[in-house]
């Protein structure tokens, strides 16, 4: 489990940042323990790559969990690749095709 000192030590926040470890605390607990542990891991592999992270902690758990909440984009095969994979042009495990007027082309589409 994540707390708002490990946070705290990651961050490292400086100047009129340190001032911010109340707030801080309070968007940090409003995230389950998963979400926590997902934040600090983005965070620290970011940090370890030598990422910008903002240096301002609210904003950077913040930002993170909005990046970790956002649904990733269907994905998608072209014709093609599905006739491929598939061996037919019906349908199957959830994918849909879809027909490109503008590009004048189809390619099949999965929700994630």
């Amino acid at each position: 489990m994540y707390t708002i000192i490990s946070i705290w030590a990651l961050l490292k926040p400086q100047g009129e940042y340190k001032r911010r470890r109340r707030v801080c605390e309070r968007l940090w607990d409003s995230y389950d323990n998963e979400m926590q542990q997902r934040i600090y891991n983005r965070l620290a592999e970011a940090l370890q790559r030598g990422e910008r992270v903002n240096p301002n902690p609210y904003f950077a758990i913040e930002d993170t969990a909005l990046y970790l909440q956002q649904k990733p984009p269907a994905q998608t095969l072209s014709y093609a690749e599905y006739y491929a994979r598939y061996h037919t042009t019906e349908p199957r495990d959830g994918w849909r095709m879809k027909f490109l007027p503008d590009q004048q082309k189809t390619i099949y589409v999965k929700p994630n």
